[in-house]
């Protein structure tokens, strides 16, 4: 037997229990990770909450937790390459990673994605990566942005945005985030200038930057989309990742599925090149989940969260 987080019935926090279950084993193109941590996501407990949400991944109760695992493999199915056992990973699995043990489909066109851990990144650090990293490389690839941008950011501090932030500060756009005002220092730290999110945001960005907006993306709603296209900010360089699929005004919906082929290993270069840091907010034992998603939904987070196991 091994550990996972399941629920019978969707809900808040309350409905995650750690329970006992049979342990999974690799078959044919497959491995098993044996998880040291997973990365929380708004995702996960969106999905555990709203059927509708869950729907949309094809989960229904009773299901597992989470999205983003780092561990080791310790288990090899016939025909599967690229991975021996004893290698450190790291990768999504939909509704499976806050267990001990993951199994993960390697071959090629398989839905979720699993990488080797550089050294020098943390299993902590690799767990926060899949979700956040590749939906924040997908909105601004969508946006085609280049250096001499000025892009406005919505949701600049939480998971997705400090990714978001950091990447379009190494491609040379200068950055405006909108956030309250308690992460305003938190935000500067990584080259971002903060803006007030809220109503009369288009002013304050005016103001901000009077030569003019050039890209957006919006990471928590549609208030940043709007904003933008009322500045004349053109639609096809704006994105958005959780408007739906038909954001305001003809912006580009997208996610990280859109996400290239070489945008995890660019995120994992430039962490270990130092030009990217990782903020993890507060680290949770699995034994303690429902804590840990209590302070996810709770949408203050200047971070990542992260389970261990």
């Amino acid at each position: 037997m091994s550990r996972a987080v399941i629920y019978e019935t969707f809900g808040g926090p309350e409905v995650l229990e750690l329970r006992e279950v049979p342990e999974p084993h690799a078959g044919p193109g497959e491995v098993r990770v044996r998880v040291t941590a997973a990365g929380l996501n708004p995702m996960d407990w969106l999905i555990a909450a709203q059927p509708e949400a869950a729907a949309q991944f094809g989960i229904t109760v009773p299901a597992g937790f989470g999205y983003d695992f780092a561990g080791v493999v310790d288990e090899v199915g016939d025909s599967a390459t690229g991975f021996a056992v004893g290698d450190r990973v790291y990768g999504g699995a939909m509704g499976r990673a806050a267990a001990d043990l993951v199994v993960v489909d390697t071959r090629a066109g398989a839905a979720e994605g699993l990488w080797h851990t550089p050294e020098g990144i943390s299993d902590e650090v690799a767990a926060t990566l899949p979700v956040a990293g590749m939906t924040a490389a997908a909105a601004l690839t969508a946006i085609d942005l280049r250096s001499g941008d000025t892009v406005l950011i919505g949701g600049a501090a939480g998971g997705v945005g400090v990714f978001a932030v950091q990447l379009a500060k190494l491609a040379g756009a200068r950055v405006l985030g909108t956030a309250s005002e308690g992460t305003f220092e938190f935000l500067r730290g990584f080259g971002a200038e903060p803006v007030t999110y809220g109503p009369g945001l288009a002013d304050r960005v005016r103001a901000a930057a009077p030569e003019g907006v050039t890209a957006a993306t919006d990471l928590f709603g549609t208030e940043t989309a709007e904003t933008a296209l009322a500045l004349g900010v053109p639609p096809e360089r704006i994105s958005t990742v959780a408007a739906g699929p038909n954001p305001p005004g003809g912006a580009r919906a997208t996610g990280g599925m859109n996400a290239g082929p070489d945008d995890m290993t660019r995120i994992s270069d430039a962490i270990l090149a130092g030009t990217l840091t990782v903020p993890i907010a507060a680290t949770f034992p699995i034994e303690k989940i429902r804590d840990a998603v209590t302070m996810q939904a709770g949408r203050h987070v200047h971070g990542k969260i992260v389970i261990t196991l």
